[in-house]
């Protein structure tokens, strides 16, 4: 796997004018590989506890994500990739989990992007993460990102309407600084937004915020229980969980699955919403 501190560098030294290169207009007609990625334990033991899971050899679906991340670094860190990635919004993520998948099992994956298109402030696109099996897929993330842009390309404007009364809470988490610094360490995702005061800032935020997948780990680690041995989870993100604050997690059993959402307990603002299906 890449080294993902050599990867953020990159990107922070794509800041300097000069020295980032010219953006393309398309996605790059790339796709990256690795084989046999093996599991240790104890960063497996040590992202369970992070995120709240129980501590099994089954994967965690988000886990597969974490474990491939610095291919999917890599792409978007390439030359020519349209969207820079410091500055990046990570404004959905789909999971589709096929087989269950054990510790002691190496995984295969590869990585592209795709579908680059319009959105209100500036562009979207897809990064694509699968993960293999002796040939066969048993994993597929799906992470749509979001590059701001100045002058964008139109695209769908969101509902301005009021919002919706939040559900009934199932439960409140305090959700701490250490959010940010612990799951920058177990997930290799050390954007400064979510582990520096000064970084935040940088970027808009006036304190550091908890990562969109943490936020999604957490949610479904309170599901995990009563999670199928396949199955898709789906999140839309919508405003950041600052840090420190308290969150209020709610789910609800459908016919199909579970839907369930995260807003902030103190005014009812949405964080994320999901489903597994």
């Amino acid at each position: 796997m890449p080294a993902s501190g050599a990867l953020y560098r990159r990107a922070l030294l794509g800041l300097v004018p000069g020295v980032g290169g010219r953006r393309g207009t398309d996605v790059p007609a790339i796709e990256l590989g690795v084989s046999g990625v093996a599991v240790d334990q104890r960063h497996l033991a040590d992202y369970d506890r992070v995120c709240g899971f129980p501590l099994t050899d089954r994967l965690p679906a988000t886990y597969l994500h974490v474990l491939g991340f610095p291919l999917s670094l890599r792409l978007m860190t390439s030359p020519g990739f349209p969207i820079p990635l410091t500055g990046v919004v990570h404004v959905a993520n789909r999971i589709t989990v096929h087989r269950p998948v054990e510790a002691g099992e190496r995984v295969d994956f590869h990585t592209y992007a795709e579908n680059l298109r319009p959105h209100e402030r500036g562009r979207q696109l897809d990064v694509v993460l699968v993960g293999s099996i002796g040939g066969e897929e048993v994993w597929r993330g799906v992470s749509t990102y979001l590059g701001k842009e100045r002058a964008s390309g139109g695209g769908p404007r969101r509902d301005r309407g009021d919002r919706p009364e939040p559900p009934a809470a199932s439960a409140r988490w305090r959700v701490t600084p250490r959010v940010g610094t612990d799951y920058a360490r177990v997930s290799g995702d050390h954007n400064p937004i979510h582990t520096s005061k000064l970084g935040a800032r940088l970027f808009g935020f006036p304190r550091p915020i908890a990562h969109g997948m943490w936020s999604k780990a957490r949610c479904l680690a309170a599901l995990a229980p009563r999670l199928p041995e396949a199955y898709t989870v789906d999140v839309a993100f919508k405003l950041p969980v600052p840090l420190p604050s308290t969150v209020a997690f709610s789910a609800s059993a459908t016919g199909a699955g579970w839907d369930f959402a995260l807003h902030s307990a103190r005014d009812g603002r949405p964080h994320l919403t999901g489903s597994v299906r």
